[in-house]
């Protein structure tokens, strides 16, 4: 598939996000127009089955280079614009978990390539993401789903560190405390689904192992002192366990929540202090893959960087001191990050296109 056929899946992917935004936007009280008719249920599907599922998706097609695997991100993109354009029908749910179903094929036709538990867990996380999907479908309350949509990014985003993890030296007890943890969230979700005070907690103990893990093992630590693409990589991750800490440590202090100010605490530290961190920095290293345009780093990254950790910072203040102008104003910033995060990628990319195609014709 040339990548210019990859462009559909791009603008659904960026359809959803921004509709996923500005649903998140209305649900803490910004006036935003079509806020009296906005699908306020579908801001965590959108971002999570429908975006994430749609880029993710794309991502593992491109890896595994069959035109069917191609189905996955299609499903989940068609799905994400269905929960926006249709949030009432089931029509959205039923394609985001037919997505999810495909990815999940795609993933393990992956694990055949590559036999080993990077890929085992990779797999797990797929199957996570089906599991919130069909619980969709199956009319169940989005708090109760948010648990298996998380472990979805979280064990995707774990599993492409640990294979850099070859790297650096790291003991079989410290492996196994890692897969420990993993076995712990997973027995967590299912717990919760009947015992949600007590499973909830374990999954947040689990997060809690995995976060300290990546910050003692992740070849990030080395990296930090290098400069260009590499610091930045690793400022972002860095940063981004520590939210997770945050994420985690609310959660198993306040146990199960379904709405509130600690909701929105545990779950924005972990979709954005977290996801969304390592989507800011590693998309130099991806995206390339998927549009097939170069990414080169440039300093004003740490714009967008910056912007998001320090809105959330101050989104997460008025969420601990249930003050709802600090949260508003930081939700909109965070809006704001992932903007100019988009601009600023796609403004580099077009660049560096340019000056290659000049360059091309100053050697003709």
């Amino acid at each position: 598939m040339i990548q210019r056929q990859r462009i559909p899946f791009i603008l659904m992917a960026v359809i959803t996000l921004i509709g996923a935004l500005w649903t998140g936007l209305v649900r803490v009280g910004w006036s935003l127009p079509g806020a009296a008719t906005a699908p306020l249920n579908a801001h965590g599907p959108l971002m999570v089955a429908g975006f994430l599922g749609t880029v993710i998706g794309l991502e593992r097609a491109v890896a595994l280079d069959r035109k069917w695997a191609y189905s996955a991100p299609l499903l989940s993109g068609l799905g994400g614009l269905a929960s926006l354009l249709v949030p009432t029908s089931v029509l959205g749910p039923v394609l985001l978990s037919s997505g999810a179903a495909a990815f999940l094929v795609v993933m393990l036709a992956l694990s055949r390539r590559q036999v080993g538990p990077i890929m085992l867990i990779m797999c797990i996380g797929a199957v996570c993401l089906l599991v919130g999907n069909l619980g969709l479908v199956a009319g169940w309350p989005i708090y109760s789903l948010v648990g298996w949509w998380a472990a979805y990014p979280v064990l995707t985003i774990l599993a492409e560190r640990l294979e850099l993890s070859r790297f650096v030296k790291i003991s079989g007890g410290a492996f196994a405390l890692l897969y420990g943890a993993i076995a712990l969230a997973l027995a967590g979700l299912v717990v919760g689904m009947s015992r949600p005070e007590i499973g909830v907690r374990m999954v947040a103990v689990a997060y809690l192992l995995m976060a300290f893990w990546f910050l003692r093992h992740d070849i990030a630590r080395r990296r930090i002192s290098q400069p260009g693409l590499p610091r930045f990589v690793a400022v972002g991750l860095l940063v981004g366990y520590v939210w997770l800490i945050v994420s985690a440590g609310t959660h198993l202090w306040v146990g199960a929540v379904t709405g509130g100010y600690a909701y929105d605490a545990i779950n924005h530290s972990l979709f954005l202090g977290f996801v969304f961190s390592m989507i800011f920095v590693h998309a130099p290293i991806i995206f390339p893959s998927i549009t097939g345009l170069d990414i080169p780093f440039r300093n004003v990254f740490y714009v967008h960087l910056g912007l998001l950790h320090i809105s959330l910072l101050w989104r997460i203040a008025g969420d601990a001191w249930l003050w709802l102008p600090w949260r508003q104003w930081g939700a909109l910033l965070n809006a704001i990050a992932i903007v100019l995060f988009f601009l600023a990628t796609a403004l580099t990319a077009v660049g560096a296109k340019v000056r290659a195609a000049r360059g091309k014709a100053a050697s003709a």
